[in-house]
């Protein structure tokens, strides 16, 4: 690993300590791109408007029409926590705005795949619909939109995703990475994107008179849902929506959120109170993206809808105990994943360019979590296949891959796609994150086509593991408060929580719990705890740390300690 330390722009750090910025988050803040104290406004004001997002007056138009007319509205969801928060929004908020009649469906991930399938689109008219709404999908589903058609639904298809080479045939499409989008936050979730189709229709519906100012409902409420589906699908953290994700949060910690995301903070043992990005990504987004991976992610949208503590607090343990049971497989799963690894080559050995890795066993709903551990380990893009689990394609395998910084993982299943004709029945994605579906004979050939890939595209230099920090940490802000100050912030994808990196000397290393290393350590001359979870080996007494500051409390006192994050060999 190679720790590099940010550049900080002087000329922007000084600025924002002038305008009143605390200095080290004026040095953290200028190291990620910010120069001026007006681009850390988070008000609600500063969003950007909904009339700058392609087709969201028009579907504001078509939504509004509905309503009037009271017309049977049925959202399509996905299963992961991004489409079931944008779910929840949409119904809460069309219910909000009038809607009589809104009901939701959610594709299943072994059944249905992903997406508005033509099946998808005969079940919501059965259903009784007038006007299907997809959120967090649909803009690949041409098939899909044209069964809808066909059956004379209306569609309005919501998402995020980058479209392919044909737009489906909806009545409207609100995406930002649509053609012609001016839409400046290409990054928003697709909750994000539903939350905006609705402060559209509201706009429409204050201008036909049904709403004053006055009077109109307050689309804030939703916030807190917003800001978990933005931080849980790992979306860049542009300007807008760390907006998104601040305002949500401050709602949170005052007391302002529904039923379900209480009941999640209480069996994940966090607090409310003093929310943060990290309870999001870490704590809540995980438990309700379980019960989409391995049971129903109906489960996950009724706890976000439900305004009944009591049913938030049943479903809420559900997901716990559903999510403890996705962490038990993925452990199996990913032990087993890497003894497969190293049969590939010696542990001496650096790994191959790229790692394939099936085994009957594995569960299908978990493919993506362990090549996401797989690449974090061993810092090579990897896939992770499972067999399919739909009736009659017993014989086909869903692959999931993530990749590392400088390997477009798309791109290069095009490539092998190509070179090997037939071998990729399905594949999308982006550039960090991409799924596919072969045959279980070609496994093989796949294997080899992207070795073959990788082995063009990366370099020495790409595949050295690089870990970006702040640099050194002034001993004075090494405070408990000095924590707190930090929490508050947002930081995720795009826009990094702050890491420090020293040479400190390795006072003493113990092993807990068999897998983590606590250690004692001395910093600038003084004496400080560290945890680096998951790490076993022991480190030289003296070794360059990156860590994150932290605080742990023991009888009543709070005090700092360093989560070590990696360290140079």
């Amino acid at each position: 690993m190679k720790i590099v330390t940010r550049d900080i722009p002087p000329r922007a750090a000084w600025a924002l300590e002038q305008a009143g910025v605390h200095p080290l988050l004026a040095r953290l803040y200028a190291a990620r791109g910010v120069s001026s104290k007006e681009e850390l406004d988070d008000g609600l004001a500063r969003l950007l408007p909904p009339t700058t997002m392609k087709g969201a007056l028009e579907a504001a138009v078509l939504l509004a029409d509905a309503i009037a007319r009271d017309r049977k509205l049925c959202i399509v969801a996905d299963y992961d926590c991004d489409g079931a928060t944008a779910c929840a929004v949409g119904i809460r908020g069309l219910r909000m705005l009038g809607a009589k009649h809104v009901s939701y469906l959610v594709p299943d991930r072994v059944v249905d795949g992903y997406g508005l399938t033509p099946p998808i689109a005969r079940r919501v008219k059965d259903s009784g619909a007038d006007l299907l709404i997809t959120v967090d999908n649909g803009i690949a589903s041409v098939e899909g939109v044209r069964t809808a058609n066909e059956l004379g639904l209306q569609v309005l298809v919501t998402d995020h995703h980058l479209p392919g080479p044909a737009l489906p045939d909806a009545q409207v499409i609100v995406n930002p990475n649509q053609p012609g989008c001016g839409f400046e936050s290409k990054a928003i979730a697709g909750v994000g994107v539903m939350f905006y189709v609705l402060l559209a229709l509201r706009a429409e519906l204050r201008q036909r008179g049904v709403f004053t100012a006055e009077t109109q409902p307050k689309l804030d409420a939703l916030l807190p849902i917003v800001a978990l589906g933005t931080v849980a699908d790992v979306v860049k953290l542009d300007p807008n929506n760390r907006r998104l994700v601040a305002q949500g949060l401050k709602r949170v910690r005052a007391g302002a959120l529904p039923p379900g995301m209480s009941a999640l903070f209480e069996v994940a043992a966090r607090k409310a109170a003093v929310a943060t990005t990290f309870d999001f990504g870490f704590a809540l987004g995980p438990r309700i993206n379980a019960a989409g991976r391995l049971a129903d992610m109906t489960l996950g949208i009724e706890l976000l809808l439900t305004d009944d503590a009591a049913r938030a607090a049943e479903l809420a343990r559900t997901l716990d105990s559903i999510n403890r049971e996705r962490r038990e497989i993925e452990g199996e799963m990913r032990e087993q994943a890497l003894e497969i690894v190293e049969s590939l080559y010696d542990p001496e050995d650096e790994p191959p360019p790229a790692l394939c890795v099936y085994d009957p066993d594995f569960h299908e709903g978990v493919v993506g979590i362990v090549a996401s551990r797989l690449k974090d380990k061993l810092h090579r893009p990897s896939f992770v296949f499972a067999a399919s689990q739909a009736p009659g394609k017993e014989h086909e395998l869903k692959g999931s891959g993530r990749s590392i910084p400088g390997f477009h993982l798309r791109d290069a299943l095009d490539l092998v796609a190509k070179r090997h004709p037939g071998v990729l029945l399905r594949f999308g994605g982006h550039a960090m994150a991409a799924g596919c579906t072969i045959a279980e004979e070609h496994f093989e050939v796949f294997e080899q086509g992207l070795a073959e890939v990788a082995q063009e595209w990366l370099d020495a230099a790409t595949l050295t593991r690089k870990l970006e920090t702040d640099g050194a940490l002034p001993v004075e802000y090494r405070r408990a408060d000095m924590v707190d100050t930090l929490q508050r912030e947002v930081w995720g994808q795009g826009f990094a929580p702050p890491t420090f990196s020293e040479e400190v000397e390795v006072l003493s290393q113990r092993l807990v719990g068999e897998k983590h290393l606590a250690l004692k350590l001395k910093h600038q001359g003084q004496p400080v705890d560290g945890i680096w979870f998951g790490r076993t080996e022991p480190l030289p007494a003296r070794v360059l740390l990156a860590f994150r500051l932290d605080a742990d409390e023991w009888q009543g006192t709070r005090r700092v300690r360093f989560l070590v994050e990696g360290a140079e060999a």
